[in-house]
């Protein structure tokens, strides 16, 4: 089709506007002798010629500029399936045909967009870790704004929780969870199920993460069961007990075996003189050995508590004269049943690993502390530090038997801990501090 400027056809449709307007005047001058008549005459009929000109030749103009009016409208609703003719190959239909380029381009993007979206909500839906994202409402309160459906099972027995208050849904919520959710950061806790065995529990590690969304403050709370993976893990931690030991045995046995082959064929060749040195090597090593399968057997053969009343204040206060830490006023009327000397060692392994997190070989009592709270039915007593905290990997691994991240660690002191909380009744969780560092929460039965 031959390009025509849109100003040329217009023009073409005046002209003939145009060429009456030149000769109307002379033909009213034919017929009428007054010149105040025919101007009078020639600027009514003129003028209304021209707005009747004008607005035929305009009306496809004002016809498009509505039709992009509105598809303007409808991309900032997201519809995209529909186009607008434009007859004539002018400026006008450069125009048209770049709003149809554009809204295939919008239709396009939106249809992929539409496609991530639905694979992603796939994904988030179908993942085994619960997510919770949270927001403040128009009232202050903290609400769901969206969770899948392991969240919905974990917290609400299968049903959705988006438009909750989060303090509602965390009433119904197991004790160590609310309380790992109320603290913030991230935690490594485990659940007793109610009317269960004693190792009928289930261990979660779990993650909040803050970011802004549309400009408004959200919380993402990621909680992953963790039982099955420990599981795995402390199969491999047996594994690893056994070589541990195995090597360990065989460091000692072999040496030993060495010397007592070399002291009979001193006695045999009448050297004695060189028999006490024999003797001492392998009474060294005999009570390296002996020392090492303590540590183990005082981990497997824990006896069961012999619970005492004891009162905190002065519990605690005989505490600090074995390793130094801060405390916070405790109430005289502060106490629980405990067995003192088992509690005692399980908060000394306590003391001592935050005193080794803040890197101090001889610790002082400033960066370590140590906090006692009373909640409904429930002690808590937290051990915190100023160290580098723990990264997920260790988090998830820190309660397991045997497992250290330190060179010369037996990975007993965790573990050991734990046994004696457990045996009280009590759980125990770890947590990494907001502003630095870690908390290691005990929670006893009042």
């Amino acid at each position: 089709m031959k390009r025509r400027s849109f100003t040329f056809r217009l023009f073409l449709r005046l002209l003939p506007v145009l060429a009456l307007a030149a000769a109307f005047p002379w033909y009213l001058a034919f017929w009428l002798d007054h010149g105040w008549a025919v101007t009078a005459i020639s600027v009514v009929v003129l003028l209304s010629l021209m707005w009747w000109s004008l607005r035929r030749a305009t009306a496809p103009i004002r016809s498009l500029l509505r039709a992009l009016s509105g598809t303007t409208s409808s991309y900032r609703d997201g519809e995209y399936n529909f186009g607008i003719y434009w007859p004539s190959n002018d400026e006008l239909g450069d125009l048209v045909q770049a709003h149809r380029e554009l809204g295939d381009v919008l239709r396009e993007q939106r249809q992929g967009l539409v496609q991530r979206e639905l694979l992603l909500d796939t994904m988030v839906q179908n993942t085994p870790v619960s997510m919770l994202l949270l927001a403040n409402g128009g009232d202050g309160v903290q609400r769901v704004v969206f969770s899948n459906l392991a969240a919905r099972k974990l917290l609400h027995h299968g049903w959705k929780l988006e438009g909750q208050r989060m303090q509602d849904v965390l009433e119904t919520m197991p004790l160590e969870l609310r309380d790992a959710i109320q603290r913030g950061g991230d935690s490594l806790f485990a659940v007793h199920e109610e009317d269960g065995d004693e190792d009928d529990e289930q261990v979660y590690h779990l993650s909040r993460r803050n970011f802004h969304l549309n400009g408004r403050p959200h919380d993402l709370l990621l909680i992953r069961l963790l039982t099955a993976e420990l599981r795995r893990q402390e199969v491999q931690t047996w594994k690893k007990v056994i070589r541990v030991i195995s090597h360990e045995l065989n460091n000692s046995l072999a040496p030993i075996a060495s010397l007592a082959h070399s002291g009979g064929e001193l006695v045999r060749r009448g050297k004695t003189e060189r028999l006490e040195e024999v003797f001492a090597t392998i009474e060294d090593r005999a009570r390296h050995l002996e020392g090492f399968i303590r540590g183990y057997a005082r981990f497997a053969k824990l006896p069961q508590p012999q619970l005492q009343n004891v009162q905190w204040l002065q519990f605690l206060t005989s505490l600090q004269h074995q390793i130094p830490f801060r405390m916070e006023a405790i109430g005289d009327d502060l106490h629980s049943r405990v067995d003192i000397a088992q509690f005692g060692q399980a908060l000394l392994n306590l003391l001592k690993n935050a005193h080794e997190a803040c890197g101090e070989a001889e610790p002082p009592n400033d960066d370590v502390e140590l906090r006692l709270t009373r909640l409904p039915q429930w002690l808590r007593l937290e051990v915190l530090d100023r160290g580098k905290g723990m990264n997920e990997a260790v988090l998830q691994n820190a309660l397991m038997p045997f497992y250290s991240t330190k060179r010369n660690g037996t990975g007993l002191g965790l573990a050991l801990t734990r046994e004696i909380v457990e045996a009280h009744g009590g759980r125990i969780s770890l947590q990494n501090r907001r502003e630095g560092g870690l908390c290691v929460a005990i929670f006893l039965p009042m």
